[in-house]
């Protein structure tokens, strides 16, 4: 399986003038390649197609050139997260007429973008991120009706996708109306109707939060103070309804609590992979997510840390930590 570091933990969460500002991509790609761990590196990345990393309407040249930048690492590029949020390119999924559009929008300069990094030659696998864009409150006013739009949005999106010859992922996030619980999520990617085109993105320090029912407390599999012989059955039950969707993976930890700011509030904590307080055995949960991996397209395997504090995004031992518990996954596979 090939390793992959995220550069969006040096955007989200970041703003500019304050003691956590955006961290450049080329920063980002200086830190992911000088990492090592007995002679293993990242193998490559995967990016986020929005200022200031990536402007999604660049030049062709432009991509080509950051494509070389890239490439000149020794890394690839894997999977695109598409500017589908308010504030980007996009729109909630389930909004007004315009929003919908602009959401399939965003996946078509995605597409384009991906088109440009394939024939380039620095993109060989991955696919493209989405979400539903929309808030859990927004979505909950007309579960139905919401949920409907959603699908009828992706579902568009996804014939954009497939006529690039790309898969769109949903990252199940607590933050995002539709896909706030991992019923919500199944039964959104069930409406939506196109398992070949339109699956989900499993992250390890979000789906925790759908076995405690954080935003759905209806669908809680645990309560806290559950014991190691409660959890495992329900992390089964969990990635038994949402693996045969899942065609994109994200290492991460959590520690039970939530974390967020802006349109990603109450989300998934992300921790450090060496994180004393970790919930997570993060080797073991990955092989649930990852069975049959290969079967389902899976060719790389990408750390999240969203949200860390930028001195420990600078902290080489940072990038070698994460690389070193993402190798023990793959050797557990």
């Amino acid at each position: 399986m090939k390793l992959h570091n995220a550069m969006w933990p040096g955007l989200v969460g970041k703003e500019p003038g304050t003691d956590h500002p955006p961290i450049a991509l080329d920063r980002m790609l200086e830190m992911t390649a000088a990492a090592s761990v007995g002679g293993r590196k990242y193998d490559g990345v995967d990016l986020f197609l929005f200022h200031p990393h990536t402007d999604p309407d660049a030049s062709d040249d432009a991509i080509k050139a950051m494509a070389d930048k890239i490439a000149a690492h020794g890394l690839k590029v894997g999977s695109l997260v598409a500017p589908v949020w308010p504030g980007t390119v996009g729109g909630p999924a389930f909004g007004s007429a315009d929003d919908r559009k602009n959401f399939v929008l965003a996946v078509e300069k995605a597409c384009r973008i991906a088109d440009i990094l394939k024939a380039h030659g620095v993109r060989e696998y991955g696919l493209i991120r989405i979400d539903s864009a929309g808030g859990v409150h927004d979505w909950a006013e007309d579960p139905a009706g919401n949920t409907k739009k959603i699908a009828e949005t992706w579902r568009e999106a996804g014939k954009v996708a497939a006529q690039h010859g790309e898969r769109l992922a949903a990252e199940g996030e607590i933050c995002w109306g539709g896909m706030h619980s991992w019923k919500a999520m199944i039964d959104t990617l069930e409406a939506t109707g196109m398992p070949e085109t339109v699956g989900f993105q499993a992250d390890l320090a979000h789906t925790y939060l759908y076995l405690m029912g954080y935003n759905a407390p209806e669908a809680a599999l645990l309560k806290e103070g559950y014991t190691d012989e409660e959890f495992w059955p329900a992390y089964k039950t969990l990635t038994d309804a949402l693996r045969p969707w899942t065609i994109d993976f994200h290492v991460a930890q959590n520690d039970g609590s939530v974390h967020g700011t802006g349109s990603h509030d109450k989300t998934g904590r992300h921790c450090r992979a060496d994180d004393p307080n970790g919930k997570l055995d993060i080797v073991k949960c990955s092989t649930f997510w990852l069975q049959g991996a290969a079967d389902r397209g899976v060719k790389h395997i990408c750390w999240d840390g969203c949200m860390f504090p930028n001195d420990i995004l600078e902290d080489a031992r940072t990038w070698e930590t994460i690389l070193g518990k993402m190798i023990e996954v793959d050797e557990a596979l």
